[in-house]
């Protein structure tokens, strides 16, 4: 029987533990009995002492995953390895694309990218792994690899744009990971900011997996900033998979969780910094 605890380290809000800080980003740290691996290193930093609070020692962790490379998922990463040290880290190789947000009438274009330098990294003890197709990180644990892009419904935000030389393009954000776990009862689906699309990575992890059954869904749904059309679309597409657990949060937005909370209300579950979640 495949067993899973995910701790969410880092996320922009805190539920009742004290001393655990709160920032914009999301980390998890995914507890298989015989390794643990973290999903994501946040913004900030403020992971490590998070961990402390909750029994965790990072130093003990043995691969690190970046969902794709936005500051929020990979700006702790830097000062984790000067914690932990030499350490794989698997990620798509469009890592350090030009991220950059789309400035306003007047303003500049904003750098969202990896705040710290691939050669800085990897003196840190960077040791990266780099996957652009479905890779078996352990058994029944999948990196997705790149997902394809299938849905009409679900869109990349305009404001998200990749600087080339000298040309901003529309980010397509093609490093965009997330992960899948195979269990007895169903497919556990972990999400970085669904860039992608939450319906066109489920699917995607139904094909990879050969799994039909989901059984959870974790992380940030990149719901926030989406269409009316899009999240009630996406809404109405959740509902035909009847989860056990549904545990959105970071870039989902207050006003999506509401909706979420509404319409599944034994599924749905706070995944704030501090929460731990358990599959057996």
């Amino acid at each position: 029987m495949r067993k899973l605890q995910v701790t969410i380290l880092v996320e922009n809000t805190v539920g009742v533990s004290v001393g655990i800080l709160a920032e914009w980003g999301l980390s998890m740290l995914l507890d298989f009995g015989d390794e643990k691996i973290l999903f994501d290193a946040g913004e900030q930093g403020n992971l490590i002492n998070n961990a402390q609070i909750l029994g965790y020692d990072l130093r003990h962790i043995e691969r690190i995953i970046l969902s794709h490379g936005h500051y929020d998922h990979t700006g702790g990463l830097f000062k984790l390895l000067q914690y932990r040290g030499a350490i794989p880290v698997y990620a798509h190789p469009d890592l350090f694309a030009g991220h950059f947000g789309k400035g306003g009438e007047g303003q500049a274009n904003r750098y969202i990218g990896v705040p710290h330098c691939l050669k800085l990294l990897e003196s840190a003890g960077a040791e990266f792994h780099w996957h652009r197709k479905p890779f078996e990180l352990r058994p029944g644990l999948w990196l997705s690899g790149e997902i394809p892009r299938e849905t009409p419904f679900e869109h990349i935000e305009d404001q998200l744009i990749e600087i080339k030389g000298e040309n901003a393009v529309h980010d397509r954000i093609k490093d965009d990971l997330s992960l899948f776990y195979v269990t007895d009862r169903g497919l556990i689906i972990l999400l970085g900011c669904a860039h992608s699309g939450l319906v066109n990575i489920v699917e995607h992890a139904k094909r990879v997996t050969n799994e039909n059954k989901v059984r959870a869904i974790i992380g940030g749904t990149h719901l926030g900033r989406a269409s009316l059309d899009q999240q009630l679309k996406t809404i109405d597409y959740l509902r035909g998979l009847d989860l056990e657990c549904l545990a959105p949060n970071h870039c989902t937005g207050l006003g999506v969780l509401s909706k979420l909370v509404t319409e599944f209300p034994s599924a749905f579950k706070w995944a704030m910094a501090g929460s731990t979640l358990d599959f057996k």
